[in-house]
């Protein structure tokens, strides 16, 4: 191959890396002073959580039982801000819910690409992650039709999941944002910051 043929190969494989990855790529991640924002890109940007219930099961009764669960928040591109789930009552942690609605959720960019091209480990405080404090609830009416387009969307395989297992759509009603996402220690963030943030802004 000809010399002067190597800047443009380097040139079109750097472009065909710096495309693969998660969205998190092609969308800017907001500064870390701005928190709200954080943590709404975050809760977009997540496809699953990690959810703390207090058990309802021997013999871990009234203990922390943390479980993973697929959420959205909104189809790409469309961010709501509240983690829809998609669940059923034969779960152990929807049984714990029935008891206890109280739970937390917790999201990671560290199930996206960019902590790993970054070369953060998943407990740096770099790798940005939320805890979000609330409850769990069961939507209805036009916001389960929301929720709906949210999961199936991010989730298509829900879509065959067994009809016998009824099951029904919930959110996370947050009450307080915790965001850990620079050195210093985590952040707070009230809902009503949350709900008022945008999540990202487009590169053009």
């Amino acid at each position: 191959m000809s010399s002067a043929l190597w800047p443009t190969l380097l040139l079109l494989l750097g472009l065909s890396w710096a495309g693969l990855g998660s969205s998190s790529c092609r969308v800017q991640i907001p500064p870390h002073d701005q928190v709200a924002r954080v943590a709404r890109f975050i809760a977009h940007q997540c496809d699953w959580a990690s959810m703390a219930t207090i058990s309802s099961h021997k013999p871990v009764e009234g203990q922390p039982f943390s479980n993973v669960f697929s959420v959205s928040d909104g189809p790409q591109g469309t961010s709501s801000g509240v983690p829809y789930m998609y669940l059923t009552h034969m779960e152990v942690s929807v049984q714990d819910l029935q008891v206890n609605p109280q739970a937390s959720l917790s999201m990671s960019l560290a199930q996206t690409d960019y902590c790993k091209q970054q070369g953060f480990d998943p407990q740096s405080p770099l790798c940005a992650h939320i805890i979000l404090s609330g409850s769990v609830v069961q939507v209805n009416g036009t916001e389960a039709d929301f929720a709906k387009k949210a999961l199936f969307s991010r989730h298509p395989e829900m879509i065959d999941w067994p009809t016998d297992h009824n099951w029904f759509f919930a959110k996370f009603n947050i009450t307080q944002v915790w965001v850990l996402d620079y050195f210093g220690g985590v952040k707070t963030v009230s809902p009503d910051e949350y709900f008022q943030a945008a999540p990202h802004r487009k590169h053009h």
